[in-house]
């Protein structure tokens, strides 16, 4: 009983302090609440408090012409300015193989000879022929001349010594077939068939590399195309060389990747030390050309569904300004169209910034 007096007894205090001791006091304007009410201030026409708000400081950008180099990096690889896989023409054993392998060879210089035996043959019978030919027409001129013969009967031996003489054209081209020699300056690969072999024309020797020059074959992407020039300079790296080697473009593909969207090119490389080596894996840096374009800052862009836009103060509030992009560096990007030489960026605040939102300059930034 006496517990149930005690907490009955705290409740009550507890009342009485809510009402007495911590009552809410009153407002210095009145009972009727603040001096909004009463005397008609705080509050502007629009029934918004406080009046216009203040300008927001933000960082300005002014649009301007840079030079920008136009660079394109690519990949590509070395190939021989020339190679062909030496065969022979005809068929037969291999009586001399002049090759020393990874050795230079001159152009027309002996690589291969078959043998030719029976062609030789061939070739001094119908010499033997041909001889007795032109004596039996001899003979039969004069009997022409007295009419000892018929003029038919001349003209039989005659056609005898150019059907002989067209023989022997034939056994010499056959025997061209069997020697053969470098159709170019190179080096030898390693050969594929040793001496007293017997060789077909399907029959691959040993292959011929020229290395001095050497072409550089890249690809870069489409849009590049228009810069891309038959004898503009570019430079590439090797692994495993260095230094920086100089190229020049010397055939541009006629038609576009369908499939990737690039661009075949193919520069030339003088090689006179054989230091570059067909298969080699370049890196090509080819600067395309100098170019005058606004550049502004990378976070002054703001992607958006229809493409991109930037923020411009005009007249101390902020407008949209929807922009084409172009080339990109590390801290800029190349504006093409949407912007004017001398319009104000704001480069901060992105996020907060709103169409016909106050703006005062901050700092201006290059």
């Amino acid at each position: 009983m006496r517990t149930f007096i005690i907490i009955a007894a705290i409740i009550i205090a507890l009342i009485l302090g809510k009402i007495f001791i911590f009552k809410k006091p009153e407002s210095k304007d009145g009972p009727g609440g603040g001096s909004g009410s009463a005397m008609g201030g705080g509050k502007s026409k629009d029934g918004k408090g406080g009046g216009p708000a203040p300008a927001m400081p933000v960082n300005i950008y002014v649009a301007q012409p840079e030079n920008i180099n136009n660079i394109v990096y690519a990949s590509g690889s070395i190939s021989p300015n020339e190679e062909v896989e030496l065969k022979a023409e005809a068929s037969g054993r291999l009586v001399t193989l002049n090759v020393k392998e990874g050795s230079f060879v001159a152009k027309g210089q002996l690589i291969a000879k078959i043998k030719d035996t029976d062609l030789q043959a061939q070739l001094k019978k119908l010499e033997y022929e041909e001889n007795l030919a032109k004596q039996i027409e001899a003979r039969q001129k004069k009997l022409l001349e007295i009419n000892a013969i018929s003029k038919e009967e001349y003209e039989i031996s005659a056609n005898r010594i150019n059907t002989l003489s067209a023989d022997k054209d034939v056994i010499k081209a056959q025997l061209e077939k069997t020697v053969l020699t470098a159709p170019f300056a190179g080096k030898i690969g390693f050969k594929s068939v040793s001496e007293g072999a017997y060789v077909t024309p399907a029959t691959v020797i040993a292959n011929l590399v020229q290395m001095n020059p050497v072409k550089v074959d890249f690809t870069i992407p489409e849009k590049y195309t228009p810069q891309i020039k038959i004898g503009r300079s570019f430079k590439f790296e090797v692994d495993g060389q260095e230094g920086i080697f100089n190229a020049s473009i010397a055939a541009i593909d006629p038609k576009i990747d369908p499939n990737l969207r690039t661009l075949r090119v193919r520069g030339i490389s003088q090689n006179p030390n054989g230091k570059l080596l067909p298969g080699m894996f370049v890196r090509v840096t080819a600067d395309l050309n100098t170019e005058s374009s606004i550049m502004v800052p990378t976070q002054a862009i703001v992607p958006v569904l229809k493409g991109k836009k930037v923020y411009v103060m005009k007249d101390g509030k902020v407008t949209e300004a929807m922009v084409t992009t172009g080339l990109r560096t590390d801290k800029k990007v190349q504006v093409i169209g949407g912007l004017q030489m001398g319009d104000s960026l704001i480069v901060s605040g992105i996020m907060a910034l709103k169409p016909e939102m106050a703006v005062k300059v901050k700092q201006v930034v290059n």
